[in-house]
């Protein structure tokens, strides 16, 4: 890949760009699809939030964006900023990620925190059963190093049984996007850097798997269940 083909960031992107995402994250869920929000009263109003999701399909970062209360700057992978879709992604204010690990897009995501705004993660890496049996890293480094509360997102509908993680879904399908309660993650005292990330990842995975598993019953939108693997051999697949 060139670097012609690839957009990267050199700064955090700016307040602005986002402006324009979230009404067409809009149109994406309200006119293209059929969403239904539940839970914008659990987002504070004020202060740096990080908006963690569960990942089932292209489709959940865009969804995400125009179900939130809030603007945010997604955390995207970086090999979809190329092209076309690569500009959108760029001029609406997102942050590409390298899946592997990518420490200056954890830097921009903690400056877009610092100053006060929000940042979507799909913590999974990868689309999957959405069940957050598994989960990296970033989303506790953010939070423990930014102080943003963590809101868990459990977005339901956008794959369903037997389709392929790369399809669309057709127009007009059913969407849920539900909001969790905020979770503050702090340092524990005496702990070592490395037990404390691992910890506070752990504790926001858990806390997200029990959304999503309230949310599906909730909203009786269950996850793709011919996609269940074990997170031991989820870690295996492409």
């Amino acid at each position: 890949m060139s670097s012609s083909d690839l957009l990267v960031l050199t700064a955090p992107p700016p307040r602005w760009k986002t402006r324009w995402s979230r009404p067409l994250g809009r149109i994406l869920d309200h006119v293209v699809y059929k969403t239904t929000v539940l839970g914008r009263e659990n987002v504070p109003a004020q202060g740096p939030v990080v908006f963690a999701a569960n990942h089932l399909s292209y489709l959940d970062g865009p969804v995400m964006v125009g179900a939130g209360p809030r603007y945010m700057h997604v955390m995207v992978r970086h090999d979809m900023f190329k092209g076309f879709l690569g500009r959108v992604l760029h001029a609406s204010g997102q942050i590409p990620v390298n899946r592997d690990g990518d420490r200056a897009a954890l830097q921009f995501a903690k400056a877009v925190l610092d100053r006060g705004d929000c940042v979507g993660i799909l913590p999974e890496g990868t689309r999957g059963t959405g069940d957050a049996a598994s989960m990296n890293s970033g989303v506790a480094w953010l939070a423990l190093n930014s102080g943003a509360a963590v809101v868990p997102v459990a977005i339901l509908g956008t794959r369903h049984s037997g389709e392929h993680r790369d399809k669309i879904p057709a127009p007009r399908r059913r969407l849920h996007v539900v909001f969790g309660e905020p979770l503050a993650i702090t340092r524990e005292p005496g702990v070592s850097g490395r037990v404390s990330m691992d910890r506070a990842t752990e504790q926001i995975r858990l806390r997200l798997a029990a959304h999503i598993a309230a949310s599906q019953a909730a909203t009786g939108q269950d996850l793709p269940a011919d996609d269940h693997l074990s997170s031991k051999h989820k870690g295996q697949q492409p």
